[in-house]
């Protein structure tokens, strides 16, 4: 099992460059291959945090549209800005973190997951 640590806007839904306004008057549009994906991991059973620069405030509107486009987490981090996001990890005999990161709002069909440890069938 992996933990699997994700942002949002412009990773699993698309950016709307609106901020505040668009995320709380623009339904939600899911990601090419971000819904398969995301319940595989489930399935598989990785711990998956989302994180995001989002402020707390709109904490039931985030979660609502999470669950209305069916992406499956187990933690929501609110309020952590995007400006820089850094994992900072130990190294032993294998590498335990990776960084992906995705060109914005192009889904996840063509990243390379095996070579992060994550399988690449669905």
């Amino acid at each position: 099992m992996k933990t699997i640590i994700c942002d949002i806007d412009g990773t699993l839904v698309k950016y709307t460059g609106e901020g505040h306004l668009g995320i709380m008057n623009t339904e939600h549009e899911l990601l090419p291959g971000v819904y398969d994906r995301m319940r595989k991991w489930e399935v598989q059973g990785h711990r998956i945090i989302l994180i995001t620069g989002r402020r707390e405030s709109i904490r039931e509107r985030t979660e609502s549209e999470l669950r209305r486009l069916g992406i499956p987490f187990d933690m929501l981090l609110m309020g952590y800005a995007d400006s820089g996001r850094i994992l900072i990890n130990d190294v032993g005999p294998k590498v335990k973190a990776h960084a992906v990161n995705v060109p914005r709002d192009k889904g996840w069909n063509n990243i390379d997951w095996p070579s992060i440890g994550l399988d690449n069938s669905l």
